[in-house]
């Protein structure tokens, strides 16, 4: 089997869509749909992320960072943090609205579904990814109800105030 085949099948599984962040001296953020819970006791959650990913490097040595579960309307954000010609560091947050995480440090993005801020348990390689499995220190649930999705490789909306 050749990747593409896998690649067009799991595109027709829907995502939600987050973006994953670490804080410290240089900051960085991704775009990532391969994000899952793993257990709610202990509470945990799982995110497999590319080796070839500058977020990978990030996360293993920041071994805090935080997922923030992005709003239907924040499509631009997972465009702009998915994109690999970005400018990195703190300036892919420019105009970004943000706070840190109070657990993390980690950049908690203004106007989401929600935030989680985590701490590295385990890592498993497996093919070209790493599987990072996190305890969750700490959850806020943000205000919107229309979440962001990603299907058939485009983005899509799902919930109540869809239109908006």
């Amino acid at each position: 089997m050749q990747p593409f085949e896998l690649r067009d099948v799991m595109s027709r599984f829907a995502t939600g869509v987050v973006v994953i962040t670490v804080g410290g001296p240089d900051p960085h953020a991704m775009t990532a749909n391969a994000f899952t819970s793993v257990s709610l006791t202990p509470p945990s959650i799982l995110c497999s992320i590319s080796h070839n990913a500058v977020m990978h490097e990030a996360l293993t040595a920041a071994r805090r960072f935080a997922v923030t579960i992005l709003d239907a309307r924040q499509q631009e954000l997972a465009a702009h943090f998915a994109d690999k010609r970005r400018v990195l560091g703190i300036t892919q947050f420019a105009g970004v609205p943000f706070r840190a995480g109070p657990h993390t440090g980690a950049p908690l993005i203004s106007g989401a579904l929600g935030w989680l801020e985590c701490e590295l348990i385990d890592a498993h390689d497996f093919g070209d990814h790493t599987i990072f499995i996190s305890a969750v220190l700490a959850t806020e649930r943000g205000p919107g109800d229309a979440g962001l999705l990603f299907f058939e490789s485009r983005y899509d909306r799902v919930g109540p105030d869809v239109s908006a």
